[in-house]
């Protein structure tokens, strides 16, 4: 799991606390992460690869949206993938080379590979999982100016350069006044990790305290969106925004669970370093809920890329299209301009909603329908509906020439 106490046990002068929850039974932890970590691998790998033809969920498909939105959400599960990978490589290391593992205990050792591993893999996993908070703040920034304004191609350069600049910088700045003035002589207090511990949490916090901000504020913009496309807030607009809540609200909730563990424990681990013994026996309630949180993170920091995929996206079966040449999108215009759009009420929600329902409007009412800057605004509200798990639409058209058929 991604923790600072990853890093401040490289130090063979650590603190008590960080030595007590590392220690506290290793191989059974470390298995732990790894099952952790594999699964939310393969199933965050498996919800990327594109599926069969058949049935496909309709953000699978480039649909006229801003690109920054999507390839945002993209960025953020490469993120996870690349964290949970780290774990996995550091825990195996712990469970099949235990003499590099007891090298980091030795201060002054001529060995330098212990000291290599524990540093090089504990900054990788706090790297790729502090971009992936960057990269969270950065998306509930994005679809706020996506209601707002224009944010697009050029927008993403913009994100590039803030998350991995600050994941980067904060990364190296407190791994480096933490390990002053070397790895094996690391100095000794409170006061000297506490830099090392604000950079490694200063994106989480951010995230979780920033976040559920912004997203309010995007929903109140796409409600007042909604109600001036034609000056009333039908049933099919009421339904929109309800699935664009939900949509949030996943997401911060998967963020909520797998990361505030985090935050509880190192609380706890903090008071455990305050104290003159940390095993003394009124401490006993402390430590216990201390180990309680540590092994939550082994099993939830990695799940983390699973779930906020399904958050992302919903989930997107099994069936892995293995053809190197795979259509790209749907007919769009057919669906649109499809009689059957006219008729009836279609009860389908989020995505489908939006493109059945607005999709003719939009182009007949070019001009009328726009942002502050001139953006469409059902460009500007799709990327906020991308990807609902219960969406599926059938390629390929029924026998009176109707547009592909939609169906939960």
């Amino acid at each position: 799991m991604a923790s600072p106490r990853l890093e401040t046990f490289c130090c063979p002068n650590r603190d008590a606390s960080t030595e007590f929850v590392i220690t506290f039974q290793p191989l059974f932890f470390s298995a732990i992460c790894i099952g952790s970590a594999g699964l939310s691998l393969v199933f965050s790998i498996l919800q990327l690869l594109p599926k069969r033809r058949g049935y496909r969920r309709l953000g699978q498909y480039p649909l006229p949206k801003p690109a920054s939105s999507s390839r945002i959400l993209f960025i953020i599960s490469i993120c996870d993938i690349l964290g949970c990978t780290g774990i996995i490589v550091r825990s195996s290391i712990w469970l099949g080379l235990p003499s590099l593992v007891r090298g980091i205990n030795v201060a002054n050792n001529s060995d330098v590979w212990p000291e290599v591993f524990c540093v090089g893999s504990a900054m990788w996993i706090q790297l790729f999982f502090s971009a992936s908070f960057w990269w969270t703040f950065c998306y509930a920034v994005d679809v706020f100016l996506v209601v707002k304004r224009s944010a697009g191609i050029s927008t993403i350069i913009l994100y590039h350069m803030i998350t991995w600049g600050l994941a980067v910088l904060l990364c190296v700045e407190g791994v480096a006044m933490l390990y002053y003035p070397s790895i094996s002589s690391c100095e000794n207090g409170l006061q000297h990790a506490i830099p090392h511990y604000i950079t490694t949490y200063a994106p989480l916090l951010l995230v979780l305290i920033v976040n559920p901000t912004l997203f309010a504020r995007t929903v109140s913009a796409v409600t007042s969106l909604l109600k001036g496309r034609q000056g009333i807030y039908t049933e099919n607009e009421r339904r929109l925004g309800t699935e664009i809540k939900i949509r949030f609200f996943k997401i911060m909730l998967v963020f909520f669970i797998c990361w505030l563990p985090n935050i509880i424990n190192e609380s706890l681990l903090f008071y455990l370093e305050m104290q003159t013994d940390i095993k003394a026996g009124d401490l006993k309630n402390v430590r216990n809920a201390a180990l309680i949180t540590w092994f939550i993170m082994g099993i939830l920091n990695p799940m983390s890329g699973f779930l906020n995929t399904l958050a992302f996206h919903g989930w997107t079966g099994f069936k892995v299209d293995c053809s190197l040449q795979r259509r790209r999108e749907l007919a769009w215009d057919s669906a649109s301009t499809s009689a059957a759009n006219v008729g009836g009420y279609n009860p389908i929600v989020g995505s489908t909603l939006l493109y059945q329902s607005h999709v003719q409007e939009a182009k007949n009412m070019t001009g009328k329908n726009m942002t502050g800057n001139g953006q469409p605004a059902s460009d500007a509200i799709s990327v906020l509906s991308e990807g609902k798990g219960h969406v599926w639409l059938q390629s390929g058209e029924n026998g009176n020439g109707n547009s592909p058929v939609l169906s939960d």
